[in-house]
């Protein structure tokens, strides 16, 4: 060790409950007296017990906003800490997601780890070597997960079911055992319609978009999952063309480069869809040829 050299250890505590938190001496108190005791072992090492303390009492291994736990983070991130030492590993997280988010910020920081109680100790080779291995089969878990909702997702659009996502103009997406069907918004539905139409009298967006404004004809409102109300905007011309060129509108899900029958009803049918793609692909068609043109100008 350097002469001199001072390692700041920060401890952090946490019960699940609340329950034995008013007494004297509560199980807060023993993870922290465990800690102190660690970190006098290594005194010769420079080790100090910071002055600061992180407890979290009644708060689940499972939620990561703790607050005791932000603090922390904020003064790991502020350079105040170079080494956090727990009880036990459960008691910063049970996540093994959460935990290897948390060893990335300790590592941007230049933190070490030590739990007292299970021989984690990221200040050695062999400790490190452990938390490798243990984030490894973290990553290793995040990737079959991500499979199984990729393949849960394909699986369930193959059966027409809509997977989420912003509900289109014209339909409402319901929760429980609805949860995955599409019904008709007959209000929006006819707007809907109205816009198909007016696009094929118009023959461009630009018009429509206008005309729609001028109409008071706006975008979808919806309630955010934090209750906002979002939505209920002037159409813009890419908003528009993607409305137009929305197959769920013929009563289908689309995966990807593939298209299924869908447990929702149809707002369009085939023959205006199919009569609206035309006109689209012939104005992408006149677009391309402008600007081909003006380039063999220039």
């Amino acid at each position: 060790m350097d002469e001199g050299r001072r390692i700041r250890c920060a401890i952090y505590t946490r019960k699940s409950t609340e329950e034995g938190l008013e007494q004297p001496f509560n199980s807060l108190h023993a993870q922290r007296r465990a800690c102190e005791d660690y970190i006098r072992s290594q005194a010769g090492e420079g080790w100090l017990i910071s002055a600061e303390p992180y407890d979290d009492g009644g708060y689940s291994g499972g939620d990561m906003r703790r607050p005791a736990l932000r603090r922390l983070m904020a003064d790991i991130s502020a350079g105040s800490v170079d080494i956090l030492v727990v009880y036990k590993v459960d008691r910063l997280t049970r996540a093994l997601g959460d935990f290897a988010k948390l060893v990335d910020a300790f590592d941007r920081s230049g933190v070490s780890f030590v739990s007292v109680t299970q021989a984690f100790n990221t200040t050695t080779s062999m400790g490190r070597l452990t938390l490798n291995i243990l984030l490894s089969f973290a990553q290793f878990e995040r990737e079959i997960t991500s499979e199984r909702i990729r393949d849960k997702i394909a699986a369930s659009k193959a059966q027409g079911m809509w997977m989420g996502g912003a509900v289109p103009l014209g339909y409402d997406g319901h929760a429980g055992e609805s949860r995955g069907v599409l019904t008709t918004n007959e209000v929006e539905a006819g707007a809907v319609r109205l816009i198909f139409h007016k696009f094929l009298e118009l023959g461009n967006t630009h018009t429509l978009q206008r005309w729609l404004a001028e109409e008071g004809i706006r975008s979808k409102r919806r309630i955010t999952k934090s209750g906002r109300l979002a939505g209920g905007y002037a159409f813009s011309r890419g908003a528009l063309r993607y409305l137009l060129q929305n197959r769920t509108y013929l009563g289908e899900i689309r995966h990807k480069e593939m298209v299924y029958p869908g447990r929702h009803p149809a707002i369009i049918d085939r023959s205006t869809f199919d009569a609206v793609q035309g006109m689209l692909k012939d104005i992408s068609r006149r677009r391309r040829d402008r600007v081909t043109q003006a380039r063999r100008t220039l």
